[in-house]
């Protein structure tokens, strides 16, 4: 009975874990991954002046001024490089 309970608790741990696992914005394995020159590229190309390129929850992330000059920053998958999220950063202090 011991036995069952603990294997029980481990499926429900480990459940959970694949659950928190999916939040993530983008899991994909490292080798399927454009390279990040292409993702400077494709920002160039938009217009955008990129002041850094990282890494955030598996996506890349793009910091920098579009063509307008406001500050943005955008989620960009990192195999398909598609736009999942684009935020305008506020520069008010308000």
């Amino acid at each position: 009975m011991k036995k069952t309970l603990t294997m029980l608790a481990f499926l429900a741990t480990l459940s959970a874990g694949a659950a928190i696992a999916d939040d993530d914005d983008c899991f994909v394995p490292m080798a399927d991954w454009q390279p990040r020159e292409v993702v400077a590229q494709m920002a160039l190309d938009n217009g955008w002046t990129v002041r850094r390129i990282k890494i955030d929850d598996g996506c890349y992330e793009i910091d920098g001024r579009d063509a307008q000059g406001r500050r943005i920053e955008v989620t960009v998958h990192p195999q398909t490089l598609q736009m999942i999220e684009f935020e305008y950063e506020d520069d008010d202090d308000d």
